[in-house]
């Protein structure tokens, strides 16, 4: 329903503004007889109906049709009229209490009415026009994607920002003086893009929303900004996961590297730090470095770094690697399946 308010209702009933009632429903009956569905079933004559219908029932109720009236600009020439027609000041007083009193009733209306009455008798504003309401500007939220690392470390990013706001011109009203407003074609808003480098703080996680105060939208009237949230989404890492404030790190290590022990670089909350593999190092086996997860300053909390180690070979060995490799199996001593073979 609310598309037919853009629409010229009066022109669909071939009406003046100023019709009564009963010519509104003079006019109807007769369209109603040409364009029905029973008369003609083509697609035109179709939709020609159903804007017949649509435009009657606006036009034929009274609060709907001061609403359309005062949207496209009619109610003040309404006005004027009656005025001319009025001789004695004691009724154009009357009448103009009368306005006032019914736009109260209704806030969103109640500004055009008045400044239409103002301006069509006064000329200019009067002083004791209301002022405007202070409103708040929307806040804006943008989901971010991230890496395990940029979570860990923290991150600078650019993002892209759609704000949008009253169009100025028609103060979202769609409409000025009855006419489509060019501005923002009858939307009643505008948008407008920026771009702004914003800072991840290290140790986000998934769903953690990150603000940054006044690039949501404008508030008018003197209402504030709104706030930009950046709803941050962690992306999957096969090595790295967080649980809670703890950090879990699968670590791939090689052969020789478990039968040896290493000393390996991996990254932490605090940057990087070293941990050393012990030899005979199992794979699947857990190695706990405490206090060294993701901290909670606000909670004075801080988690854990559980790593697991992940033996694992290369896609592909050299000749020298198969030869060194075929020599161990020469000189192994030990029976690796040994309990595997006596269990019962």
């Amino acid at each position: 329903m609310a598309n037919y308010y853009n629409k010229d209702l009066y022109k669909i009933l071939n009406l003046q503004f100023d019709a009564s009632l009963e010519e509104i429903k003079t006019s109807y009956r007769k369209l109603v007889r040409l364009y029905h569905p029973d008369i003609s079933n083509s697609i035109e004559n179709t939709e020609k109906f159903k804007e017949i219908q649509e435009a009657y029932e606006i036009l034929s109720d009274k609060e709907k049709r001061q609403k359309y009236d005062i949207l496209h600009g009619y109610y003040r020439q309404k006005i004027k009229r009656d005025f001319e027609q009025k001789e004695k000041k004691n009724k154009y007083d009357t009448f103009i209490k009368s306005a006032q009193k019914k736009a109260k009733k209704d806030e969103s209306f109640s500004h055009s009415i008045n400044e239409a009455i103002d301006n069509l008798f006064y000329g200019k504003k009067t002083s004791k026009k209301q002022q405007p309401t202070a409103i708040n500007g929307d806040d804006i939220n943008i989901d971010l994607n991230i890496t395990c690392f940029e979570a860990l470390n923290g991150t600078n990013r650019k993002v892209n920002i759609i704000h949008t706001q009253p169009c100025p011109n028609c103060e979202g009203r769609k409409f000025i003086n009855g006419t489509t407003c060019k501005m923002c074609n009858a939307s009643g808003e505008i948008s407008s893009q920026k771009k702004i480098n914003v800072k991840i703080p290290k140790g986000v996680t998934t769903g953690s929303k990150v603000r940054i105060k006044k690039e949501g939208n404008k508030g008018l009237n003197g209402g504030k900004d709104g706030d930009l949230y950046l709803i941050i989404s962690v992306e999957k890492n096969p090595y790295i996961e967080f649980d809670g404030l703890n950090i879990l790190i699968n670590l791939p290590v090689t052969p020789f590297e478990a039968a040896l022990g290493a000393d390996i670089t991996i990254p932490a909350y605090d940057g990087k730090i070293n941990i050393k593999i012990p030899s005979m190092t199992s794979s699947g086996q857990k190695l706990k470095l405490t206090g060294q997860g993701i901290e909670n300053k606000s909670k004075s909390k801080r988690g854990d770094i559980i790593v697991t180690t992940i033996i694992k070979f290369p896609d592909k060995l050299s000749e020298k690697e198969i030869e060194l490799y075929n020599q161990l199996k020469d000189t192994a001593s030990y029976d690796i399946r040994k309990d595997f073979n006596n269990a019962k």
